[in-house]
Formats: structure tokens, sequence, C-alpha cells
């Protein structure tokens, strides 16, 4: 199941995708932990990027990866020679892997002419891929969506002008920009985009479970997957769906204490990374997350929200999991 981004032999093709106020520094770490073959970054506006860069020179911001390779950074903007400029800073900063946003469908990305707007103006899209290309010599690949309505499906012919200016992958969510994140994700329209190329392509949306992620390829005729939403409180679920595809097991998730050890692993990393005052209150998204499907767990949360002493967090968290030793998360079949 390997292939190659340009130099770049990943070996296991599934992907964390890049979550705007998720996939910062210490969950990227958690994942790639268990095993995933590639990890994004929080998507970077390239503009304030820069010029953040300008005045702190030696900051290294979200790049400073560890043993987290290779490091891919996804960056937006709607400026050719911006966005190049952008580029150049990640790969200086050590991003092995930059990826442009064409999907994003938030309103305040896309009243700025940025992520999924672009695949409105294929010239300008074009124009910023092939700008990057050149600007850096790391690979480029671009992540984008089915097109901007059901009326304007060209995911395909912009996917295969972009292998021409010289991209390494294309990632497609299988749905519109105007679709957001409503109805489901239509992986056999992704098969048009892997009939128009011949470069690695990723099929996203909707995939949380291993036997989502089969289907996922089986439709849309994709290299590999990436995991979005499905891996929210669960960074397990990659190697799940590693193991899956590769031997058709269903392993089953992490209960009892050693997902206690593991909320604690990354509550910690979180106060460390962050700080206490912000790390505590990041930290409260992601500890909803890991027991939203547990039993009588609406108490852990409120009180969790509550708190303002991260001592007092860790010991609600090892009094829940002292009190529910049955608590498992069972491995969700399709």
């Amino acid at each position: 199941m390997s292939f190659f981004i340009g130099p770049i032999e990943i070996d296991d093709p599934v992907f964390l995708a890049p979550m705007s106020g998720v996939t910062d520094l210490p969950f990227r770490r958690l994942v790639k932990k268990f095993g995933a073959g590639l990890v994004f970054s929080e998507m970077l506006a390239s503009r304030p990027m820069i010029e953040n860069a300008r005045k702190l020179p030696r900051k290294r911001e979200n790049f400073d990866f560890g043993e987290e390779h290779p490091i891919a950074i996804q960056i937006a903007g709607c400026e050719p020679d911006v966005v190049a400029e952008a580029a150049r800073i990640c790969e200086a900063r050590g991003a092995q892997i930059i990826d442009l946003n064409f999907g994003c469908p938030v309103k305040k990305i896309v009243n700025n002419m940025g992520g999924s707007a672009l695949m409105r103006d294929e010239p300008l899209a074009i124009s910023i891929i092939e700008q990057t290309v050149k600007s850096v010599s790391v690979p480029v690949t671009v992540k984008m969506r089915l097109g901007w309505d059901h009326e304007s499906i060209n995911a395909p012919h912009l996917a295969r002008m972009a292998e021409d200016v010289g991209v390494r992958m294309i990632t497609v969510h299988g749905r519109t920009r105007n679709q957001l994140y409503t109805g489901t994700a239509d992986w056999d329209a992704v098969r048009a985009v892997r009939d128009a190329i011949s470069i690695p392509l990723i099929v996203n949306g909707d995939i949380c479970t291993p036997q989502d992620a089969r289907s996922a390829i089986e439709q849309s005729g994709a290299d590999g997957v990436m995991i979005g939403r499905g891996a929210y409180g669960k960074p397990w679920v990659v190697k799940q769906i590693m193991d899956h595809l590769k031997t058709g097991t269903h392993n089953s998730a992490p209960s009892g204490e050693e997902l206690r050890d593991l909320i604690l692993e990354h509550y910690n990393a979180l106060l460390e990374y962050y700080g206490i005052e912000t790390g505590l209150k990041i930290a409260r998204k992601h500890i909803g997350w890991y027991v939203s499907e547990m039993e009588n767990s609406d108490a852990l949360r409120s009180r969790v929200n509550r708190s303002e002493n991260p001592n007092d967090v860790r010991q609600l968290i090892s009094d829940y999991f002292a009190s529910e030793p049955e608590i498992e998360l069972a491995l969700i079949q399709a």
C-alpha cells in the first residue's frame, strides 16, 4: 500500500487531516504515536504567518515536530506571491511537505477568496500552485473539495491541471463547498479524480471507522484515506484503520487504565505546550470527546469544564475511571 509523495515514501496511507483548533502539536504527536502515515498541521494563513516570521524570525511556531516526520504544513491564501513566500518560510523552518488549502468551506476564509473559493477561479488556483511549486524544493500537495456546488463539480479538471504544474498528491473531501459538513461525503464522486490523475489520491470525509476507510478506498479508487472529525477523542483510530486495511482485523479501542493514562498524557502535554490557563481551556473539548461515548460521563464533563485547577482535573479523570472499571469503547462495526 505504500507510495511516494515526491521523494518521500509513505508506508501507511492513513493520514490525519489538518483541522483548525484540533491538530495542534500535542494532538499530532499523539496520533503519530499510533502510527499515522502523515499528520498535517493546522491551516496557517499565509500573510499573517509571513508577518509573524518577520517580527519573530527565530520563532519556530508550529514547526517543532521533533521526531514527527515527515513534517507536513498546510497553508492558505489567495495571493500567489504571498502563498509562495509563506511556503519558502515553511521549508526553511523544516517543512518537508507543503499542502495548499483549496477546500476550507468556512465563510471568513471563503469571503477572502481562500479555501474552497479558489475552486471557482481555476486560473488563480493554478497560479498559486505553480508559483508555490517553483518556490520550494519540497513536494507540494493540494486538498480540495468536489467543487463549489453540485452544478460546478470541477475537482477532476482542477486536479489534472494541478498535476501538470507539479503537484505531487491530491486530497479530495467528498462534499462540495456549499454542503459544508451536511449530508454525507460522496466517495463515488471522487472516482472521477482518480481517473483524471496519475499522482497519489487521498479520499477524505466521513471516514470514522475501519470499514468506512475500506469502503471509501473501494468506491473512490484512492491510494489512502485522511481522517478528520473521526479522530476527535480517538487518536488510536488511525492504527485501527491501518491494521484493518492490511490484515482485515478489527482491533478494540483502549479502555480502562490504558485509556485513562492516554487521556492524562494528552492533558499534561496540552498544559506543557500552552501553559495552564490556555491549556485547561483547550483540554476541555478533548476530554469531552474522549468520554462522549461512555456511560455516566455527563457529570465528569460538567465538572472538568468548571475546574480551574489542573490537579483537580487529573483527579476527576482518575476517579471516574476508578468508579467505572468496565468502561470500554467498543470498535464500531460497520
